[in-house]
């Protein structure tokens, strides 16, 4: 019997009301005949809810909370031992399980955790990472200036970062922005694995004519780093235009205030919660992806938007360029509204330039990031590792 052990940091009830859950997502190809969940929180999500994330497999979930209490007791000497007496009730939990592998998803008290059970029991692990945490860290401080508490909180989690990865089997990048974090790591066991996305509600656009209003959509969290302010205010100077806002976060507020300015809330459209399923299905009614954002990244939103062969216009991304948005595969422009401004125009003027955008996005897409392209290659490293054991 396969039974395979996921850590994970997330609050899970947060994800189920959110509808980004997709079938199989802790179980891809069906591989697993028990999925046990172990949440380094309190939360206890509802079993049901979630049985889809493992297909056919039988789903057990179990708590083992961080202490987050270590993070201000940090000391180069103790931290070692304190975080190693930490993990013992956890490796018991693995030992009960007796897992054939263990799946993480980041770089956290999770992934510390499975390096621990890899230690004391011999059990293979691999971790996902979905961020470039030199670049936009999680738990760690950025900049100069620090306080004595950020410096402690910093070197806490620098040292629980390296010990998470060290002992990885493989560590599997979502996109090649995250190499640089990962070479400064010195981790050498990598392979780049796009995520696994909705392949039963993605569908390709296929008519590229505009009928009636053009029909744009931002999809993504609202917050200062992806603030599409600049495209708002450009839409507002198109009165055929609509454009739709799928996301929440903390600068929606000011957003919703921008379009009150503006007098656009009849062409600007808030969504703030849409499931994914739903997103994935509607996506090619929309006639141009619109966004701002200056992560490193090419995030999963992006991702459906070309899979669904969405023309995308976005901002050039102040400071190293993403390496998979460099072959054309979008339109990049400056965030300025005078530059998003232009660029919509001409799409929007020009059937034959958005469908040459968007179907040269979905046959790029689809060789690299298509479900079933990158379902078939996270199943073949599973299938390696269990073969092993």
């Amino acid at each position: 019997m396969n039974k395979l052990l996921v850590i994970i940091p997330d609050r899970i009830t947060g994800v189920v009301e959110k509808g980004e859950y997709q079938p199989n997502y802790y179980n891809p190809g069906d591989l697993f005949d028990e999925v046990h969940l172990l949440l380094t929180n309190d939360d206890q999500p509802d079993i049901a809810s979630i049985q889809h994330t493992v297909g056919r497999a039988k789903l057990y979930i179990h708590n083992y909370p961080d202490d987050l209490n270590l993070v201000a007791k940090h000391h180069r000497l103790l931290t070692p031992f304190r975080l190693k007496k930490w993990a013992k009730g956890g490796i018991e939990i693995a030992r009960r399980i007796a897992p054939s592998m263990i799946r993480c998803h980041g770089v956290d008290w999770n992934t510390y955790l499975a390096s621990r059970i890899n230690q004391a029991l011999g059990i293979p692990y691999v971790t996902s990472i979905h961020i470039n945490l030199d670049e936009n860290p999680n738990r760690r401080f950025k900049g100069g200036n620090l306080t004595p508490a950020q410096e402690q909180q910093n070197a806490f989690y620098e040292y629980l970062e390296s010990e998470a990865l060290k002992r990885a089997h493989l560590v599997m990048p979502v996109y090649k922005p995250i190499l640089p974090y990962l070479a400064r790591k010195g981790i050498s066991r990598v392979e780049v694995c796009y995520n696994i996305l909705d392949g039963a509600n993605l569908k390709e656009k296929t008519d590229y004519r505009i009928n009636g209003p053009a029909r744009l959509i931002y999809v993504g969290r609202l917050f200062a780093e992806k603030d599409p302010s600049n495209i708002i205010r450009a839409v507002a100077a198109m009165p055929d235009v609509h454009y739709t806002i799928v996301g929440d976060g903390p600068l929606r507020p000011k957003l919703e205030e921008l379009v009150r300015q503006l007098g656009v809330g009849d062409r600007v459209t808030f969504r703030p919660v849409v499931f994914n399923a739903e997103l994935c299905r509607m996506l090619p009614e929309y006639d141009l992806f619109v966004i701002h954002t200056e992560y490193f990244e090419i995030g999963k939103s992006l991702l459906e938007g070309l899979l669904a062969g969405l023309p995308v216009v976005m901002n050039a991304r102040q400071g190293q360029p993403v390496p998979e948005l460099q072959n054309g595969i979008v339109k990049l422009v400056a965030n300025t509204v005078e530059d998003y401004g232009k660029a919509i125009r001409e799409f929007l003027a020009s059937e034959d330039r958005r469908a040459a955008l968007g179907r040269g996005a979905y046959r790029k897409a689809q060789e690299e990031y298509a479900p079933a392209v990158t379902e078939r290659k996270v199943v073949g490293i599973y299938k390696s590792i269990l073969e092993r054991t």
